[in-house]
Parts: structure tokens; sequence; C-alpha cells
């Protein structure tokens, strides 16, 4: 297909970087003004109860399918392959039922005086992810064809319509603000398919004008391509080596979603937290993963899909070519470098200004109480998320199948363990305890990829561990930021917030200086990937 892997992935991840910036700071800005205006107790029934019902149903339904259909893209026969994809929607419909009915019937209602529409969202949340799994073939094609302006255009206008549409509805009645997330929920969906298929249908017909002669690897040639049909040559319906690593992907699916919301899990069933509480806690949450929806994710995404077009699953890296291993290796090296660097500015710089950004937030009823302990502490939990979310998605990415059922009872256990863990420091610490859990979970799962990475690489000459250690000259001045901003924050805080923070942007740019300066490599590197003609999508 003739695509530069490195160079696409990077592009992914930088137009998904400065999309999340961009359309973040509008979000977050109209997030701030409906804190004013609805209950925490509604942002807890919203936030928590109704997009923990969402994640779970769409994370069971495709993230299996979308890791498998992504190992190794250019070998795929496609019809298996769209086949494959279009059962996540009757798995999605499934899905949908059986938890609309536990939302409903098992976990509390909400009280009257809180929300009378709750039920409203939960059908609500259940029609939007069946219709969302209609557009799955789709997004998977733009991904592995590297349509990578595409998907941001598409996120960026469902995160636009969503929030615009809630907001607008919230102005005109807050009392219905589960109403209004409701709708602003239909109308996005509706919005991301019909713009997936609109896209795609002048896409292929645009592309019947082509002259005949022209070099075509593109295999759809009409938007009823992206339909489930019959193999031509006589072939199973599906890839039935795809099905079995998208069945080792889901088993640990199950276990991944239980981790990764494991703490809205115990507050939903287990009533540990009012709804109140449970919102004042997802605010802060949502506050402390800014950086990991910002870098983290959109580099995990595309690392991932990088790490596994051009490493084998089955091959030892020393039987594999020379010049791919040398430069994934290189670029595991740098990815970790970065995030932990990015991860340990954000432990040392959020401990003085957790309290500033609650307040500017959410008012300063959000910023008094236990939030500022739980965003200082989340800190902390943003540097365990940014290693693991870096060394799993190369192990992810490289595993062989055996290696993947192996972790699958990993998991098991660290699922077991950090419900446990989260239910009993609950108890001892309250909503903190959810953090410290996590912490817990991370560092685990932490310890678990680096010790495949290891192994991986353990008789090869390359080292792409030693990424994890930043540059000793960033770690004296960022720690030194620490205790200067610290100070900063007892002496002028109540009488100069402005001082305050000046001193932090002061430290803050003078921390990125030394770390450019210290990893210029990396920041030349990365420029010379980004600056070069942007591959042309199909």
């Amino acid at each position: 297909m003739g695509k530069n892997f490195l160079k696409s992935s990077l592009q992914n991840a930088s137009f998904n970087i400065i999309y999340q910036i961009g359309f973040r700071i509008i979000t977050f800005l109209l997030n701030a003004y409906v804190l004013r205006n609805i209950s925490q107790a509604v942002v807890g029934v919203m936030n928590v109860r109704l997009l923990l019902l969402e994640s779970t149903i769409l994370f069971l339904s495709r993230e299996a399918f979308r890791r498998a259909c992504l190992t190794k893209t250019t070998e795929h026969n496609w019809t298996q392959v769209i086949n494959l994809l279009w059962l996540t929607v009757p798995l999605c419909a499934v899905l949908s039922v059986l938890f609309g009915w536990i939302w409903l019937n098992i976990l509390s209602t909400p009280e009257p005086e809180i929300t009378v529409h709750y039920k409203v969202g939960v059908l609500a949340i259940c029609i939007s992810c069946v219709i969302e799994m209609c557009a799955e073939p789709l997004y998977l094609v733009s991904q592995a064809f590297l349509f990578v302006k595409l998907r941001i255009l598409l996120d960026a206008i469902n995160v636009t319509i969503r929030t615009l549409t809630f907001t607008i509805l919230i102005v005109w009645k807050p009392s219905a603000a589960v109403v209004a997330f409701s709708a602003a929920q239909i109308l996005a969906v509706v919005s991301y398919v019909v713009g997936y298929y609109t896209y795609f249908h002048f896409y292929t017909e645009m592309r019947k004008s082509r002259p005949p002669e022209s070099p075509d690897d593109f295999p759809f040639r009409k938007l009823a391509d992206f339909l489930p049909r019959l193999n031509s040559d006589g072939q199973a319906l599906v890839d039935w080596k795809l099905c079995l690593l998208t069945w080792s992907f889901l088993k640990q699916g199950v276990l991944k979603q239980v981790l990764t919301e494991g703490e809205r899990y115990v507050m939903t069933l287990f009533s540990v937290l009012t709804f109140a509480e449970q919102g004042v806690y997802d605010v802060v949450n949502n506050l402390g993963s800014l950086a990991a929806r910002f870098l983290f994710r959109p580099i995990e995404e595309s690392g991932y899909f990088y790490f596994s077009q051009l490493v084998h699953r089955d091959l030892p890296i020393k039987k594999q070519n020379e010049v791919q291993m040398t430069e994934a290796a290189t670029v595991l090296r740098q990815l970790l470098r970065f995030v932990v660097s990015v991860g340990v500015a954000v432990v040392c710089f959020g401990q003085a200004y957790s309290r500033l950004l609650l307040a500017l937030y959410g008012g300063t009823g959000l910023a008094e109480g236990v939030g500022p302990m739980l965003l200082r502490t989340h800190c902390l939990a943003i540097l365990l998320l940014a290693l693991n979310g870096t060394t799993e998605c190369y192990a992810l990415a490289t595993m062989n199948t055996a290696q993947l059922d192996r972790y699958n009872h990993v998991m098991a256990f660290l699922s077991i363990g950090f419900l446990f863990f989260s239910w009993l420091l609950t108890l001892l610490f309250g909503s903190v305890g959810f953090i410290l859990a996590n912490c817990c979970n991370m560092a685990a799962r932490i310890s678990h990829s680096v010790i495949f990475i290891h192994k991986r690489y353990l008789d090869t000459a390359y080292k792409p561990l030693k990424g994890i250690i930043p540059g000793k000259l960033f770690l004296m001045v960022v720690i030194s930021s620490a205790i200067i901003t610290m100070y900063s924050e007892v002496r002028f805080y109540e009488r100069s917030k402005i001082t305050h923070f000046c001193i932090g942007a002061v430290s803050f740019f003078l921390s990125v200086g030394v770390w450019i300066y210290e990893e210029f490599d990396i920041v030349k590197s990365i420029y010379a990937k980004v600056r070069k003609h942007p591959t042309k999508e199909q």
C-alpha cells in the first residue's frame, strides 16, 4: 500500500492531540457553565451511572473487534473482515437489552428530587449504542487505510453537537438535565454515523472516475461493499484466525473494562458514595484525566496501530526485519521518555495548582472540601496511567494468542484485587480510596508489561525500557519547581492568585525548555516526521 506507518501514526496522534486540545477547551468552558446550573447529584447520575452504561456496552461490543482487525491490515481479506465487524451490531443489541434491564431493575434508582427522567436516559444510551455500531465497519476501514483527518473531523462534529445541544437545552430548562443529556446523545450519534456513510458514498463514487490503469489498493468500489456479503471465491464468511484473536481480546476486554471503570462499578453496585459525592468525584476525575485524553490516549491508539504493523506477534525480535525492529525499539523508548516526563510534570505542578484549577472550573464550592485532595492524588495516577498506557499498548500489539490468553488470567486476578481494594480503601479513605486503588492496579499492570518487554528484548542489542527514566537535568528542575510552587500556594494563593499563577507559568516554561534541550533528539525526530508531506489519503 506504500504506507509509512510511523509517519501516519505520528500524524494520527498529532491531529488527535490537536483535536482533543481544541475541542476539550470548548467543552471545558461549556461544562464549567453547566456545573453552575445543575446539582452535583445530577452530574453523578449522568456522568457516572449513564456514561458507565454507555462505556460498558460499547467497550464489550467493539473493542475486541477493533484490536483484532487492526492487526496486519495489509494482509486482510476485507470481505471477511467486514462480515466479522457487522457481528458487533447484534452483539451490541443483546448487551443493550441485558445491561439496560440491569440499570433499570437491579440498580438503585435516583430519588425523584434528583431526577424523574432516569429511564429516559437509560433508553437513550442503549439506542445510541446500537446506532453507533452501524458505523463500525466504516470506522475500522478509515483507520486501516489511514483516513486520519476523517476520523478527527467526525469526532469533532460528534463532540460539538453533543456539547452544544446539551448546553442549549440546559439553558432553556435546567430541571430537565437528563432529558437534555439524552437528546444530545442521540443527535450526536446519528450525526456521527451519517457522516461516515455520506463521506464513503461520495468517496467511492469519486473513485469510479479514475483511469483504469491507475494504481488502486482500496478494495471498496461502492457503499454496498461495506455491508455483509458472501465471498465471491467461495471462502469462509469470516477469517477464523481473526475470530480466535477477537475472542482472546474479548475475554481480555471484560477484565480490562473492570479495571478501567472499576471505581464506577463499585460506586454503582455498592452505593459507597451518594450521587452528589459521585458527581464531585467525576468532575475531579475528568479534570485529572485531561492529560490522558489530550495526549496519552491518542498516543496509545496510534502506538498500538504502529507496533501491530511492524512487529510480528509470533516471531522473536531476532528473526524479524532488523531495520524495522530498530525503528520500533527506538520509537518505544522515545514514547516512554515523553509520556513519563509529562506524567512527572503533572505530579509536580498538580500539588500546588489543584485548588486553583477547581476554583476556576466549578467555583469556590468545588475548590473546598475533598476536591483538591482528590485532584492532587489523581496526579500520581496520571503518571502511572502514562506509563501503563504505553507499555501495555506495545505488549498487546505484539503478544501472540497464547500470551494474550495468559495475560487474561493475570487480568482476572488484577480485576478481583482491584474491586476488593476499591471497596476497602473507599471505606477507609472515602473517595480518595478509589484513586489509591487505581494506582495499585496500574502499578501491577505496568510491572507485567515491563517484564514482557524486557523478556522480548532480552537477547538483543535494543534497550527500549531505558526510556522510563527521564533526564537528570529535567528531573532536578521539575522537582525544584514543585517546591517553589507549593511555597507559592501557601504564601500567595489567598492574597493574589495571579501572582501564584505567574510563578507556576514561569516554572513550567523553564521545565519545558530544559526538557527540549535535554531531549532534543526526540523533538528533532518528531519534527522531521511530522513536517514531511502528509500521507495522501486514499
